[in-house]
């Protein structure tokens, strides 16, 4: 049979001579790496505290400019309750995203006595990051933001400060849902307000002055359409990556499918859990990590 010179190259990785194991040192003891996960990157920690920001402000003039000072009782308790729900749910799903970790590979494992404990068969390839000294899985990618290999990496997002990987993709899904929820829930209020306003005195219709509440009401109307437009693309770019088994990465740089094909509905369950329930909305419920495949760094 013969080999393409791609094929002697992926052969050759898989010797000691190439890996080079002696230069990697091995990874802590799990004791010692502890249990949160946390990217210590000023950029993204910047972003996370400006969308966290951003939703408060957003439920300060929903509660304070437009609902408290409404005459209508019941429109006000409604709109109130469904608003915060929603904005606590995206800030829950924000939190799970940015604190768990999205599939890091050990660091360092690329050592002679973990090559040796894989047991290669010929014709078995195992590829080593030469950034982060470990031995990838199939799928992995470098993130040079974590500075670690992260399975099934989608991209990295700095507004959530974290990549968005094979453990917390579920999460950045809802995140992006909800946000895109409550943006077009505010962008509904405020169309509803401006109108009561004109119709109304402005006098009645705030508790501030009326340059201020249109100033407030303008503003969050801008940021809710913005958020709105940037988190429903990003939805829907998440639920297409999903369905069709291709990450980001993989669809930007066209890599070659090496995995077996699935159904649509077996993939989504592979990331919101099985089976379905409504437990897929709630960023509180860890969806079902399946046992790690012992031969998935080797192809």
């Amino acid at each position: 049979m013969m080999f393409s010179p791609v094929h002697r190259f992926r052969d050759i990785e898989r010797k000691p001579e190439y890996l080079h194991p002696e230069k990697c040192i091995p990874p802590p003891r799990l004791g010692s790496l502890g249990t949160m996960w946390f990217i210590r990157d000023g950029c993204g920690i910047a972003c996370a505290v400006i969308t966290w920001l951003l939703v408060v402000y957003a439920d300060f003039v929903v509660l304070f400019v437009m609902l408290i000072p409404s005459r209508n009782y019941i429109y006000s308790v409604i709109n109130g309750i469904v608003f915060n729900i929603l904005a606590f749910l995206a800030l829950a799903s924000h939190f799970r995203a940015m604190l768990t970790d999205p599939g890091a590979v050990p660091k360092g494992n690329a050592t002679k006595e973990f090559i040796e404990s894989l047991q290669l068969k010929p014709g078995q390839v195992v590829y080593k990051c030469p950034k982060c000294c470990s031995i990838k899985p199939d799928r992995a990618h470098h993130c040079s933001v974590c500075k670690r290999c992260i399975r099934k990496m989608d991209h990295h997002c700095p507004w959530v400060n974290n990549c968005v990987g094979e453990n917390n993709q579920k999460y950045f899904v809802l995140f992006t849902m909800y946000i895109a929820l409550i943006s077009l829930h505010a962008l509904i209020m405020v169309g509803f307000h401006f109108l009561y306003c004109f119709e109304e005195d402005w006098t009645e219709c705030s508790s501030f002055t009326p340059p201020t509440t249109v100033i407030l009401l303008i503003l969050l109307c801008f940021e809710a359409l913005l958020f709105l437009i940037f988190t429903s693309v990003m939805f829907g770019t998440q639920v297409h990556s999903i369905c069709t088994d291709e990450t980001g990465i993989e669809q930007l740089k066209k890599e070659e499918r090496r995995w077996a094909k699935k159904t649509k509905w077996m993939n989504m369950k592979a990331v919101f859990g099985h089976p379905f329930s409504l437990a897929w909305l709630s960023p509180f419920a860890t969806p079902d990590q399946g046992k790690a495949d012992p031969y998935q760094y080797v192809v």
